[in-house]
């Protein structure tokens, strides 16, 4: 029989106050994400319709979006939580001072398909919280994502899953009805390394720098190419999905910084989406970078800071970085592509 989360939890945990905190808080999110997968099947028409106000990143605020706030809030408030950093939040909210732990938080993961009914998700970061601080609370979300504690993210789709890690391997958790709680899909997941598949907005192509447009034309000129190989595209909008199909079957994702105004460090915020999923993927022997520079690695100015992202497959992820450190000296690149846009008539 499959292991429960809460064994599963127990079992991580051992004797360590700390990580039994972190466990609680991952109960506490569970049991908040059946209550909002209750909401969504649910249904009504005033889900995906905007709120006529923006979050604190400047994204339009969805109906579903706010009610997803409020019930992990009421997590947050059950949780050993000092912190509450949501997107849909300016700042953080205090809970309780004595409190050992802080979460960041995206509620509501991919809200522009909710009216697609297509995936949607929960994105979470578990941090903890040292004397310097409670001094300055300012400080207690920029702290880099090396520190996570645990993390994961959770998938409202045909199936309501859990991935979540606490720094021992990546593992995915499903909610039985039947059992009344969430049991264990898959053991230590490991991402294979070489990768047939990538994730990333193609319409925004005209606006990227040169070295992600020609990393993607070597990936789409296939067989007939550099990678000598054909490559699938996939984008489904909502990265938790992009990342669980990455995990199950390998491949790559980049949602680069571009031209746009207000672009250049991308679209997701490194708090709460980036370094949660790369803690993820990392556990799970991939690799997460913002094109050159790890992820875990970056140290945030704030809570809703942005960042480039790239994650999946290690060789894949490291191949990027060589196509930005120097995408002269690509020795594997036909000058048949060299100069050849596959998206240019």
């Amino acid at each position: 029989m499959a292991s429960s989360l809460d064994a599963h939890l127990r079992s991580e945990c051992g004797n360590d106050p700390l990580k039994q905190q972190v466990a609680e808080t991952i109960r506490n999110l569970a049991g908040a994400a059946v209550k909002l997968r209750n909401k969504i099947i649910a249904g009504g028409d005033g889900m995906g319709q905007a709120r006529g106000g923006t979050n604190a990143g400047g994204d339009v605020q969805k109906e579903l979006d706010v009610i997803a706030d409020r019930v992990f809030l009421e997590a947050a408030e059950a949780s050993p939580l000092a912190y509450f950093g949501s997107e849909e939040q300016e700042g953080a909210v205090a809970l309780k001072p004595d409190a050992s732990l802080a979460m960041a938080i995206d509620p509501l993961d991919g809200s522009s398909n909710i009216e697609t009914n297509v995936s949607i998700g929960t994105i979470f970061s578990i941090l903890p919280v040292d004397e310097e601080h409670r001094a300055d609370p300012s400080r207690v979300f920029r702290q880099k994502g090396s520190r996570q504690l645990g993390a994961g993210f959770f998938i409202y789709g045909p199936q309501l899953l859990l991935v979540m890690s606490m720094g021992n391997g990546t593992h995915v958790f499903i909610f039985s009805p039947g059992f009344g709680g969430f049991v264990e899909l898959k053991t230590s997941i490991a991402i294979v390394d070489k990768a047939n598949e990538f994730a990333i907005n193609a319409s925004n192509y005209r606006h990227w720098d040169q070295p992600i447009r020609s990393y993607v034309d070597d990936l789409l000129a296939g067989s007939e190419g550099p990678r000598e190989r054909d490559f699938n595209m996939r984008w489904v909008g909502s990265m938790v999905a992009d990342c669980y199909r990455i995990l199950l079957r390998g491949g790559i994702f980049l949602y680069p910084g571009d031209g746009r105004k207000g672009y250049a460090k991308g679209r997701l915020r490194l708090v709460y989406e980036a370094n949660p999923v790369a803690f993820c993927i990392e556990n799970a022997g991939g690799k997460a970078t913002d094109g050159t520079t790890s992820i875990l690695d970056i140290e945030p100015e704030g809570l809703h800071d942005r960042t480039p992202l790239v994650f999946g497959s290690k060789r894949e992820v490291e191949r990027v970085a060589r196509y930005i450190a120097d995408p002269s000296a690509l020795a594997e690149r036909s000058p048949l592509f060299g100069k050849r846009s596959l998206f240019r008539a």
